[in-house]
């Protein structure tokens, strides 16, 4: 008998308790209760099952979001493998790369990733199968698997320390991190979420956050964990999700601030019409006051702003529709605030020792919760820079106030946040240093008033070499996912160093103005 209750089981029990309320609700409106979604999952993962997948062995999905995605993932979850879901924005290159660290025994696709994923086929020796979500002709098609398996519910053990998810930081043309996601961290950050984002009884809510982030699958379980609808559009398109938010039925979405960006300048935007809206939670990227002023008199709800480096550390810091209450009455340094700690974590602001620093000074964040990952896929060096006696090291640098607010003061790590997604600088350098008219290079974030930054970079010159911006961009767009590629190239006839012969990235970021419309 099993001890315990396992994530996989959320949808069996909120199936049990409201089995003809909706669980998924898609964009022609049509609808699959959750007792629909649970029968459907059971099959897959018996199907699943008979093509040889068992508890541990990874299964990789490479799609928009759609009903089966989600169902992979639980079906995943009721049998105990590990689901990997991969960024179906990477180029060709970067795809193998994850692919084979991943060592998938199934391979679930979109139709529009057909061509390319079955390409790369053969030379992923851990891979036994492709199965296509969209039916294309001479492909396996995803409906055909599941009708193969038969409505049982998989009784298998999976311990809280057991791994049930594999997320990549990047995928980069080194060694990319993969993040080892156990049960308990998972169970973990659904409750959290349930918690500290405010839901109520009665919700319908969309998030805007792709499945094959932390962020979007969280915010999908959390809702089958509480038993109300999820929206489920294939991607981000402004005008299909103010349709909904205007249609008098969504109460709530999850949007990163490039997103709340685009809604707010859509023609449609100050129609209103959100009277049904709670919530919109946010995070994910910088957001300037100017912007959450103009979404909170715009859509006239709560705004909650989420913050944690979720892939690894989950929530760590949430700022409630109360702290922005206070905002709107006049405390408007709060604002600029991340809130205090997530519910089940501790926090503390640290030197590079380890020592508590004083209120008001900046250090390192430093996390403590039933919500940090296992460690990093066969990087060990890594895990135990990540992870001290317990507590996660992200890199995030912050201050905290006398109430216990805390406010971002960069990243250690030199990581860019475009949009929501993370690009590791290294990623871009490494592609740009090949070319043989680069001598130096060094990428950082520049601010960016609708995606919260942009990548930029700078190059020196090899000796009797010119350097060639576009094809710099060219070589880029070639080997790199649209969004890691720079928006400008700028060559310098000489890099800032310290004395030991360092990049200073500081004295680059120093040549950039604060985006318009950014407060203090």
């Amino acid at each position: 008998m099993r001890p315990r209750t396992r994530v996989g089981d959320y949808l069996r029990l909120s199936a049990q308790r409201s089995p003809d309320v909706p669980c998924f609700v898609f964009p022609d409106g049509s609808e699959q209760t959750f007792a629909e979604t649970n029968e459907r999952v059971n099959r897959l993962a018996d199907a699943m099952r008979r093509r040889g997948v068992e508890q541990g062995d990874r299964v990789a999905v490479v799609a928009t979001d759609c009903g089966g995605y989600v169902e992979v993932l639980l079906a995943c979850m009721k049998l105990g493998a590990v689901y990997v879901p991969l960024n179906n924005r990477l180029v060709d290159s970067e795809l193998l790369t994850l692919l084979r660290r991943a060592e998938p025994r199934l391979l679930f696709v979109s139709g529009r990733y057909l061509a390319t994923c079955r390409a790369l086929l053969p030379q992923v020796a851990s891979l036994t199968g492709l199965v296509d979500f969209d039916q294309s002709e001479g492909a396996e098609a995803y409906e055909a698997l599941l009708a193969s398996g038969d409505d049982v519910e998989p009784d298998v053990d999976v311990a809280d320390d057991d791994v049930i998810g594999l997320a990549f930081t990047s995928g980069t043309t080194g060694l990319p991190k993969g993040v080892l996601q156990s049960q308990r961290m998972i169970k973990s950050l659904i409750i959290t979420m349930s918690i500290d984002y405010e839901i109520q009884p009665g919700e319908f809510r969309y998030t805007a956050s792709p499945t094959f982030h932390i962020a979007g699958q969280g915010m999908i379980l959390m809702h089958i964990f509480r038993g109300f609808p999820t929206l489920l559009l294939p991607q981000f398109e402004p005008g299909e999700v103010l349709r909904w938010m205007r249609g008098g039925r969504l109460t709530g979405a999850f949007l990163v601030p490039t997103m709340i960006s685009t809604l707010l300048d859509h023609p449609d935007a100050a129609a209103g019409g959100y009277d049904a809206m709670r919530s919109i939670i946010y995070g994910g990227a910088p957001m300037s006051p100017t912007l959450l002023r103009r979404a909170m008199e715009t859509f006239g709800c709560g705004l909650i702003n989420a913050f944690g480096a979720a892939t690894e550390g989950g929530l760590q810091t949430v700022l409630g529709t109360a702290d922005h209450r206070r905002a709107l009455a006049g405390e408007t340094h709060l604002l600029g605030s991340l809130g205090k700690p997530a519910f089940g974590v501790e926090l503390r602001i640290v030197d590079e020792l380890g020592r508590d620093v004083p209120r008001g000074e900046t250090g390192e964040v430093v996390t403590r919760s039933d919500a940090v990952m296992n460690g990093y896929l066969e990087m060990p060096e890594e895990t135990a820079l990540a992870i001290r006696d317990g507590w996660f090291w992200g890199g995030d640098l912050a201050r905290m106030d006398e109430e216990g607010y805390l406010y971002l003061a960069g990243r250690s790590k030199d990581m860019i946040i475009r949009g929501g997604e993370n690009i590791y600088p290294i990623e871009i350098e490494t592609v740009i240093a090949g070319h043989p008219g680069v001598a130096q290079v060094a990428v950082v974030g520049r601010p960016h008033d609708h995606w919260g930054e942009e990548v930029v970079a700078f190059v020196t010159a090899a000796p009797d070499a010119v350097v060639d911006v576009d094809a710099l961009r060219a070589r880029c767009r070639a080997q790199l996912a649209a969004f890691k590629v720079p928006a400008d190239v700028v060559v310098v006839p000489e890099m800032p160093l310290n004395a030991s012969g360092k990049i200073l990235k500081r004295r680059l970021r120093e040549r950039f103005p604060a985006p318009v419309g950014a407060e203090a």
